[in-house]
């Protein structure tokens, strides 16, 4: 399967990434080889997730941090968006 990354996947990463290298670029760095492997880990199994809470879409799916639509016809994911999630109490 292809992976594409939409332009405010990219775009909410870059600022993430700027936001955690403010304090150490090292940290930055590793969060983005994580993000990265856990992306490219996604075409061997890309339904393991569980669907999306933000979209009513049984194609989407929610990963750690990330959002992305399989479309199976076309063979391709879409990584659509990174979020900080906040656990509530």
């Amino acid at each position: 399967m292809k992976i594409i990354y939409e332009p405010r996947f990219i775009n909410s990463f870059n600022n993430i990434w700027d936001y955690i290298a403010q304090d150490n670029k090292n940290r930055a760095n590793q969060f983005k080889k994580g993000i990265k492997k856990l992306i490219e880990d996604i075409h061997h199994m890309p339904y393991k997730c569980r669907k999306s809470i933000y979209f009513d879409d049984d194609n989407i799916r929610d990963l750690i941090y990330k959002g992305y639509k399989v479309d199976e016809e076309k063979s391709i994911i879409t990584v659509l968006g990174i979020k900080k999630y906040k656990a509530e109490l």
